[in-house]
């Protein structure tokens, strides 16, 4: 008896901090004022950077979406950077430059851990914009997303502006339930920039000026990770400029990319976004996430152990609901502002299957390596 009352009130205890958490990230996205830009003319000078490999089945449409921006184009650069490519990424490239676009070809020797942030970096030493913005090779954007992110920058004088990421073109349940599950994801990270506690944002939708980069500079004590040149570049940047992060509430900003095909691709990603939490420097951010596993760990246990002892399987419910309503009420934020509240009704599914993933993420994207782009990496 005294084993069950220790475990609800430690259970109540953690179901009633994350209950204040994510209360807390609701209020973070009421915080952000939804962004209607103006009709003054441009003066940025910016440079678009991807970096593409053995992107060639679809990175076509994302240089189509580029070259279409309607933005003025003495004032824009588009770079790609072709990293080891295996495929006609490169020559498919290169069919653009009569229309602006760049071309850059890694080159390197020796083998890296972050090909990805070598080719950031390379692009940054060569481009000629003040803002540099980042998307991805397998990225969809509308025709107003670069003039919206301009403007926006222009007008509050950030220092890196954090925009909105979805999936999009689902073609089974797994996908749709990935893509509730992203949302979440980018509504956590727009949240805590309302809350001016930064922890978390997407490189295939992030600007920041080019001084700024240097500044803080840019990726070194970083480099040694492949992931990290969006989350952990943010880290370094608040640190310095806590209050010049901002996050570009419109729709007209949000890019589309596409969820993972299979289970195993993404794990294999989710490994690579968990691996860089070992470097956060930011205490804070690691006890949040520390906190958000353990609490789903405690779900998992006191099922597990319901088993044997009944009176916990109530106290698992009842985490679960709490958990499920909680969540609820902040998706019901973030998938009205993407037009897409018809997710909700997966909610049931998302959070057990959740629990799940988070536990089992919580451990393996902090030990041993995982494959990326076709590499073995740490």
């Amino acid at each position: 008896m005294e084993f069950l009352s220790l475990t609800s009130l430690l259970s109540a205890t953690l179901t009633l901090v994350y209950g204040f958490l994510v209360l807390t990230f609701i209020r973070g996205w009421h915080k952000l004022v939804n962004f209607h830009p103006n009709e003054i003319k441009p003066e940025t000078k910016v440079s678009i950077i991807v970096a593409a490999r053995d992107e060639e089945l679809i990175i076509t449409r994302t240089i189509e979406d580029l070259v279409a921006q309607h933005y003025p184009k003495h004032l824009m650069e588009i770079i790609f950077i072709d990293d080891h490519s295996t495929d006609r990424t490169a020559e498919i490239v290169l069919a653009y430059a009569d229309k602006g676009v760049k071309l850059i070809r890694l080159n390197e020797d020796q083998a890296l851990n972050s090909y990805k942030k070598k080719a950031i970096q390379t692009a940054i030493g060569t481009c000629s914009g003040d803002l540099i913005i980042t998307t991805d090779a397998d990225c969809r954007m509308g025709e107003h997303w670069l003039s919206t992110i301009v403007n926006y920058y222009e007008k509050q004088d950030y220092k890196m502006i954090s925009s909105p990421v979805a999936y999009f073109e689902e073609k089974s349940l797994f996908e749709r339930l990935q893509s509730l599950e992203f949302l979440y994801l980018i509504g956590l990270g727009a949240s805590t920039i309302g809350n001016k506690q930064p922890s978390t944002c997407n490189g295939a939708n992030l600007a920041y000026e080019k001084k700024t980069f240097y500044e803080v500079g840019g990726f070194q004590g970083i480099d040694d990770l492949a992931s990290g040149d969006d989350e952990l570049l943010l880290h370094k940047i608040a640190a310095k400029y806590p209050d010049k992060i901002g996050f570009l509430k419109n729709r007209e900003a949000i890019v589309y990319t596409h969820a993972k095909e299979n289970l195993q691709s993404f794990l294999q990603q989710r490994k690579r976004w968990a691996s860089k939490s070992t470097r956060y420097k930011n205490k804070a951010i690691i006890v949040l996430g520390v906190f958000v596993w353990v609490f789903n760990v405690s779900i998992l246990a006191n099922f597990f152990a319901g088993l044997f002892f009944p009176g916990l399987l109530m106290v698992t419910f009842y985490q679960l609901i709490v958990k499920m309503i909680l969540e609820s009420l902040f998706l019901w934020d973030v998938t009205g502002f993407a037009k897409r509240r018809s997710l909700l009704i997966l909610i049931p599914f998302l959070t057990v299957l959740h629990i799940l993933y988070m536990v089992y993420i919580g451990i393996a994207g902090n030990s041993g390596k995982y494959n990326w782009k076709g590499r073995m990496v740490r």
